[in-house]
């Protein structure tokens, strides 16, 4: 379909890159700095876990080496994200940190799960455990991950990619936390069952948190009108506010990363009005009013372009199942 362009509206297109361009770079440095320390810990933690026989430090060791891999990727995404688009992927690669994202959560389920069952098993058939080195280690590793907690906590948390790894390290600094507690426990009572009860529960926890963290990264995907915005809302609000405008249909509003919004709309002008004027008026009404930084409006008069037949609001919601047509920018 033919779209007609207003570059003249186009010059605030830029995807936020003034403000959202400084916290991208230095969340890279952050993720990075949190990769190294929780890779290098993470190697001393397994070897821990094997030599004391606790579930606990081998399920915090489980938990960083995931982390370690889920923060490799989240860097290498924010490497990613800021190139620009390309001829195959016109609008770059904003969105591998959503992609990241998701996977991470998928990542999180699979080791929360096998923790779950290696408890299971450990549960029904005690293992020995030595308190006081896994004692030692617990501490080390708390230290570790409240070290790189401190290190991503200074970053962007809208952003999906570092609520990603923010969430990796507290899933660590609650597995740490939950093995010092077994290794005072088993310090104290020799109770050694203490340590795979207390690893389930931390992976109960992590499970919660990469739930919604799956959910957000899918919503975005998916196309998904982000949760600030409301798209029947904004196309009331068009209507009401820019002159001219008669009707507001085939509107989609999505986002691209979880932070830039995007939208395509038809506006139905009244005869007479200048086309050029509308159309800069609606993309300035979307950006300031409704954070909507990219829009591609096309304006009618009288009949849609689409299709011939009776064209009411009700058009909005047929077309929300159809793929979507009309993307191209």
């Amino acid at each position: 379909m033919a779209h007609t362009h207003d570059h003249g509206g186009h010059d605030h297109t830029g995807h936020d890159h003034g403000a959202g361009h400084v916290h991208g770079s230095t969340d890279k440095k952050r993720v990075l700095i949190a990769a190294c320390l929780t890779g290098g810990f993470m190697v001393a933690e397994a070897l821990g876990g094997l030599l004391t026989g606790s579930l606990a430090l081998l399920a915090d060791a489980g938990h960083m080496l995931a982390d370690s891999i889920a923060l490799g990727l989240a860097w290498y995404a924010f490497h990613l994200g800021g190139r620009p688009a390309t001829v195959r992927l016109t609008y770059g690669f904003g969105r591998v940190k959503t992609l990241v994202a998701y996977t991470n959560g998928i990542a999180i389920f699979v080791i929360a799960l096998w923790i779950v069952y290696e408890a299971w098993g450990r549960l029904q058939a005690p293992t020995p455990v030595l308190g006081g080195p896994m004692l030692v280690v617990a501490i080390l590793g708390l230290l570790v991950n409240i070290g790189s907690f401190f290190v991503l906590h200074g970053g962007d948390r809208e952003n999906l990619n570092m609520r990603g790894a923010i969430l990796h390290v507290l899933g660590d600094l609650l597995g740490s936390a939950a093995a010092i507690v077994a290794a005072l426990v088993i310090l104290a009572t020799g109770w050694t069952p203490i340590d795979p009860i207390l690893s389930v529960l931390v992976s109960l926890l992590i499970l919660s948190t990469a739930w919604s963290l799956m959910r957000a990264a899918a919503h975005v995907l998916l196309e998904g009108v982000p949760p600030s915005l409301d798209r029947d809302l904004i196309a009331r609000d068009i209507e009401a506010t820019i002159q001219g405008v008669r009707e507001v249909h085939h509107m989609h509003v999505w986002s691209l990363d979880g932070t830039s919004n995007m939208a395509t709309l038809h506006a139905c002008l009244d005869e007479g009005v200048d086309a050029h004027q509308a159309v800069s008026a609606v993309k300035k009404r979307l950006a300031s009013e409704h954070g909507i930084s990219h829009a591609t409006v096309e304006p009618e008069f009288g009949q849609c372009a689409d299709d011939g037949d009776d064209h009411g609001h009700d058009h909005v919601h047929k077309h929300d199942a159809a793929p979507h047509h009309d993307h191209h920018h």
